[in-house]
């Protein structure tokens, strides 16, 4: 299902929060007072580029939005809408200026390249959405953006194999460097989470919390979890648009990592759910093929490479102004859109463990005790 125009509006008023246009967001980062920037962004219309384009506009910027057409085309009225192809078709940029581009639909590195080689005399700065998944070690605590990264070296791939996504994107993230050395920002996010996506990673958490009963709880409760609402990290991205900001960046939060059993009491303040956690450890999992971030989304047991997966330093981001909605917004938010769906949408998670084997495994675990 994809979301219309009137969907997006009417998202915006859901939970007097939806997707973070209110007055209070706005009264705490009031519009700059520079001219408003020419904004090109790449992509627009998917998961976050909604968010990015609507604060842009709401911020007074001039944005053009550019695509292939084919996802939401009557979103953004009031946007410049270009047409092309980030794998073949450029052409509707060639002589053109922008003061930045916003990048956040490339998972190819030659994409990269044929946007930021075209781009390179036609924009001032190039903005680019990466992710936490370029970290080829993260074993560190706490982990900052100079931890070491996939190379070709130590992630190498056979010939004519697909390259695995973290090294697509740590490329890329070269690729945008080589073009824009000295104007470049690159935002490393983690998980996005909120309204409006579709992959339902977070989402699982609410929807089976909800819905209450005994919940498969992975671990002891004492993993350590960080994400980022999809609206607090775009907003942040225009905010460093306006600010001219370079460098190296990761998106994730909150300041202080919260434990697993947090996150999920946290869900279930916002419903009214009789739910009730059995937390079972890693090991047993590991051996019934529950897998973490797979069945268990949103979880990685805080030990050994992965130790610092959610252990972040974010100071430096926090310093240029990255904030955070509460827990409770985002997951009440979250279920608002889920429930906005269609019935057969909502029968069809896309993550998460089924009901039949999480039944399964509960079953497993009470005879193992």
């Amino acid at each position: 299902m994809t979301t219309g125009r009137r969907d997006f509006v009417k998202l915006a008023a859901i939970g007097g929060t939806g997707l973070g246009l209110g007055g209070h967001r706005l009264s705490i980062f009031s519009r700059p007072r520079r001219a408003p920037l020419r904004i090109l962004i790449l992509g627009g219309t998917g998961f976050i580029g909604p968010y990015h384009v609507q604060y842009a506009l709401d911020r007074g910027h001039k944005v053009s939005i550019f695509n292939r057409g084919r996802t939401n085309p009557g979103l953004f009225p009031d946007a410049e809408k270009l047409v092309g192809d980030r794998a073949s078709d450029l052409k509707s940029l060639e002589g053109r200026e922008w003061d930045v581009v916003l990048d956040n639909s490339a998972t190819d590195p030659t994409w990269v390249e044929r946007s930021a080689s075209l781009l390179q005399k036609a924009v001032k700065r190039y903005i680019f959405t990466s992710t936490r998944s370029v970290y080829f070690d993260t074993s560190r605590v706490p982990m900052t953006v100079d931890a070491p990264v996939c190379t070709r070296e130590n992630t190498p791939v056979e010939a004519g194999r697909p390259l695995p996504y973290c090294l697509a994107k740590a490329l890329s993230e070269g690729v945008v460097r080589k073009y824009f050395p000295d104007n470049h920002c690159i935002v490393r996010a983690s998980l996005i989470v909120g309204p409006g996506d579709l992959t339902d990673r977070f989402t699982y958490w609410p929807v089976r919390i909800e819905k209450g009963g005994e919940v498969l709880a992975p671990g002891d409760g004492t993993d350590w979890v960080q994400f980022i609402d999809a609206r607090d990290i775009c907003e942040w991205m225009i905010r460093l648009a306006e600010m001219g900001t370079t460098g190296t960046y990761n998106g994730l939060g909150p300041k202080q990592p919260r434990s697993f059993a947090e996150l999920l009491h946290g869900i279930k303040a916002v419903t009214t759910s009789d739910a009730r956690f059995t937390w079972v450890d890693a090991e047993f999992l590991e051996k019934h093929q529950v897998r973490p971030y797979q069945e268990m989304p949103v979880w990685m047991p805080s030990k050994g490479n992965r130790a610092g997966f959610a252990r972040f330093d974010i100071s430096p981001e926090i310093a240029l102004g990255l904030t955070f909605r509460s827990l409770a917004v985002t997951a009440k938010d979250t279920l608002d859109f889920y429930h906005a769906q269609t019935p057969e949408r909502q029968e069809r998670l896309r993550a998460g463990i089924t009901a039949a084997k999480e039944a399964e495994v509960l079953a497993a675990w009470r005879a193992s005790r």
